[in-house]
């Protein structure tokens, strides 16, 4: 009787270790696609950024001209 009650106990355990595992597989392959996206938008992030400085220094609005200062 204890034997087998030994048995099914080792049996539990070892399901309960494959399960976990699984679980940690889930979350790292989860961690790395967050890691590529977060990559992705970044560069996006910086593309946006360059885009922004451009049109900023292609306006006149943006640019800081003698005639403005004086007009204080």
């Amino acid at each position: 009787g204890n034997n087998q009650a030994e048995l099914e106990e080792k049996t539990r355990l070892i399901n309960q270790v494959l399960e976990l595992q699984h679980t940690l597989e889930d979350l790292s392959s989860r961690v790395d696609a967050v890691k590529e996206e977060n990559l992705k938008l970044k560069s996006e992030n910086q593309v946006l950024g360059q885009y922004i400085e451009n049109l900023m220094s292609a306006s006149s609005v943006f640019q800081t001209t003698d005639t403005k200062s004086k007009r204080k």
